[in-house]
């Protein structure tokens, strides 16, 4: 029989075995999605590299959910967004995403070599009529570049699209989480950190988010044309795409920064992190 102080004793050994298994076993997967061996004495993956198997897998099984669900259907084309006025929701019944397009339609690969590309703001009339075609018959409105040829416009319309929303893409509920992340002093576990509070975004908050980094990205890879890089258009995304649940001045010039620094995160490492 064993005493009563060796019980405990045995049991925390076995707790310690059951947690190196269960991190074993994780690894063993992270590995499998990584397409790489973990050597025999259970070497640990670099933790970046970690990272990007778990958005990998985190991502396939967002995206199998949204295959699987009954509310989405099978569909010829890639999206079926629903458009109805500019402030939306404008929902693509395929992949959760409520952005209507207006990157796919307007910013063209020419645009993406335009001088200050999002920076730039073009004709607010022209902005608020590009706002008002989309009000008066979202299936029909016309963004292409014979009707609008100055791509400032159209970059102009999709940042008050999401200045508009009633939920910003980056939610009210996660948007103290994103800051704490920012504030995370090794780079590291701040790109870890800002990968967990993704995961907390609803899918089509996601799905937006997503779509919207990999076209932010492609417009870095044309710096030396347009002189935009990631944390240039983090000064101009990061109060467009999170805001404070409260309206407070203070808070938002004091999170300024931090929110510059999540959206260039999110651009920078747009592979890893989605």
């Amino acid at each position: 029989m064993f005493s009563q102080e060796v019980w405990p004793e045995n049991e925390k050994k076995c707790a310690v075995v059951r947690k190196s298994k269960q991190g074993r076993k994780r690894q063993e997967l992270l590995a499998v999605a990584l397409g790489v061996k973990v050597g025999v004495r259970g070497s640990l993956l670099w933790p970046p590299l970690k990272l990007f198997a778990c958005s990998q897998i985190s991502s396939l099984v967002r995206r199998a959910a949204l295959t699987h669900n009954d509310n989405h259907f099978n569909y010829e084309k890639t999206h079926n967004f629903k458009v109805h006025t500019f402030r939306g929701p404008h929902w693509c019944e395929y992949c959760a995403n409520f952005m209507w397009g207006l990157i796919a339609q307007g910013v063209r690969c020419s645009g993406l070599k335009s001088e200050g590309i999002y920076r730039v703001s073009g004709f607010t009339e022209h902005i608020e009529d590009v706002k008002m075609a989309f009000d008066r018959d979202g299936e029909k409105a016309d963004i292409s570049a014979n009707i609008y040829p100055d791509i400032n416009i159209i970059t102009g319309a999709l940042k008050l699209y999401f200045r508009d929303l009633p939920i910003p893409v980056i939610t009210y509920d996660t948007y103290s989480k994103f800051i704490e992340a920012a504030k995370v002093s090794s780079a590291d576990e701040r790109l870890e950190a800002v990968h967990e509070v993704l995961m907390l975004l609803p899918p089509a908050h996601y799905e937006t988010l997503r779509y919207l980094m990999i076209h932010l990205k492609k417009v870095t890879l044309n710096e030396k044309d347009n002189f935009m890089n990631a944390e240039n258009l983090g000064i101009v995304f990061g109060p467009t795409l999170m805001r404070p649940p409260e309206d407070n001045t203070l808070t938002t010039l004091h999170d300024m920064r931090y929110q510059k620094l999540i959206v260039q995160i999110l651009i920078e490492n747009e592979d890893v992190l989605f």
